[in-house]
């Protein structure tokens, strides 16, 4: 993710940006992760019976408690290579922006649409 000074990332194609299989999902599963570096959480995710349920590693303590993410609706990137993240794989990339001090929030979908809806 980029930090609030970043300058623009550089021009791509629409098509470049659609490769990214971006997807809502819910979380269904939510705890500390200790032995990673940096203050992070351990999210299982279900994104629907055709992405099915996916690990990811997320660095958001500062806005989120564990119980505060169960059942919270993400948007997450599904079709990246898994990361090693300590003993952990981390499956999905699980999207958010940087607030003014630098923290992420969370990205999500307003209104009801079904777990594994893609980004249009």
């Amino acid at each position: 993710m980029t930090r609030p000074e970043d300058p623009p990332a550089a021009e791509i194609t629409p098509d470049a940006f659609f490769n990214a299989d971006i997807r809502l999902g819910r979380v269904v599963e939510a705890e500390p992760f200790p032995e990673a570096r940096k203050p992070a959480y351990k999210l299982m995710i279900d994104f629907g019976p055709g992405v099915g349920t996916k690990k990811s590693s997320v660095q958001i303590t500062e806005h989120y408690t564990p119980a505060a993410l169960l059942g919270r609706a993400v948007l997450g990137v599904v079709n990246f290579p898994p990361r090693q993240i300590g003993p952990m794989r981390s499956e999905v990339l699980v999207l958010g922006v940087h607030d003014a001090d630098g923290r992420v929030l969370l990205l999500n979908a307003d209104g009801d649409a079904p777990l594994g809806a893609r980004v249009a």
